[in-house]
């Protein structure tokens, strides 16, 4: 296995790392330069009130890209939910006037996500072997 970067709480240690994937409404290309900056800016603030560090931020016009690193209290379903409520109200109030023809509803993103675990190096076949190898008591 290779090595891996541990960070420690008060009776555990971990390496949860994540990649959130959040798409716009209707896959609507309306992300612009200053959009994607503050939604970077919300991004990072709502989980580092969180707790959750942010690796990574990108995305392209119709989506986001985040490489999250969570501490083992950290709820990836409400993380999500408070990420999404806080830039939907924020991206509405500060540039719904040019978005609303092309969003409806007051929605900003889908209701869908996607997040997939990240490993250091160690994929799923790896790590299952080397729980079969452990020296098992007889």
């Amino acid at each position: 296995m290779s090595k891996t970067t541990l960070r420690s709480h008060p009776h555990c240690v971990f390496n949860i790392k994540c990649h959130l994937v959040l798409v716009t409404a209707y896959r609507r290309e309306v992300i612009t330069s200053a959009i994607m900056e503050d939604l970077e800016i919300h991004i990072r603030r709502v989980c580092e009130m969180s707790d959750v560090g942010v690796l990574e931020f990108s995305g392209e016009t119709d989506h986001v890209h985040i490489l999250l690193e969570l501490y083992p209290s950290v709820m990836p379903a409400k993380l999500v939910n408070s990420i999404k409520t806080v830039t939907s109200r924020r991206i509405r109030k500060d540039y719904w006037e040019t978005l609303k023809t092309q969003l409806w509803g007051e929605r900003f993103w889908s209701r869908s996500y996607c997040m997939l675990s990240v490993g250091d190096g160690a994929n799923t076949e790896i790590i299952k072997r080397y729980i079969q190898n452990q020296a098992r008591p007889s």
